[in-house]
């Protein structure tokens, strides 16, 4: 039996899917930023017909969004520091699956809502687990997820994220494919302040690699072992796409 006839076995029953995205509509939390920067738009739904006079056989909406509206991938593009780097549609397809490495740091969130990630936490996680695989997905588990129904909490100025130093040693880490994350971006809520600013998507996108934000269900997920898949749209000339991000892991 080939890989790809035994994964399709597999799925009968042998391999568990986790949707690790949340659901899009027109209460989806979105980032905010203060004057004078331009906001995204929320997103919104037009009906075009719903079997009636306008279209009897069928039901359909356009809709409206910004490109980094609920779960969703950064592009190198979306920062100035990977201006020259792909956007959406130009992401190799095989950049997007690998192994989902999940740090959980919910116990440290739970004391100290502005946690950031450090490489010493990351070297830990290698000592219980193992050495990073190569091509993966690196997932911080913050229990942020639990506010996603909750735009005040979920947009609290106060959230979870990664120091500068950990940024940094990301993107510098071949075995790395991107950051995601159960908050509104890859970046703590107070990383406007940080030296320099915004580290996940200055470091991290700068050295062509990706972001994934507003993940859900990652407390189902083991520390390693799943394939994480994340599906953005090719928008061409993209900066970023709402995305389904889903995870295989054995039943």
């Amino acid at each position: 039996m080939g890989v790809v006839a035994g994964l399709l076995a597999a799925l009968g029953g042998g391999v568990k899917v986790v949707d690790l995205t949340s659901p899009l509509h027109e209460g989806t939390p979105i980032l905010r930023l203060p004057p004078p920067f331009v906001n995204t738009i929320p997103f919104s739904r037009t009906e075009i017909s719903r079997y009636d006079d306008r279209g009897p056989a069928w039901y359909w909406n356009d809709f409206a969004c910004g490109e980094h509206t609920g779960t969703h991938f950064d592009a190198p593009v979306h920062w100035i520091t990977g201006r020259d780097g792909q956007d959406v549609s130009q992401v190799p397809a095989s950049r997007l699956f690998g192994d989902a490495c999940v740090i959980d740091v919910t116990a440290d969130v739970e004391l100290n809502p502005g946690y950031l990630l450090t490489t010493d936490d990351v070297r830990a996680w290698e000592a219980e687990h193992g050495p990073l695989p190569d091509n993966t997905w690196l997932l911080l588990r913050t229990g942020w997820s639990a506010y996603g129904d909750d735009p005040e909490k979920f947009l609290n100025p106060i959230t979870p994220g990664v120091t500068v130093e950990c940024a940094q040693w990301l993107a510098d880490d071949p075995r790395v494919i991107g950051l995601g994350v159960e908050t509104v971006g890859t970046d703590a809520g107070a990383a406007h302040s940080f030296e320099p600013a915004f580290p996940c998507h200055r470091y991290l996108l700068g050295a062509n690699k990706y972001g994934l934000t507003q993940l859900r269900n990652l407390d189902q997920l083991p520390a390693r072992g799943a394939l994480l898949i994340a599906a953005p749209l090719p928008i061409v000339g993209g900066s970023g796409s709402p995305a389904r991000v889903l995870a295989l892991l054995d039943a």
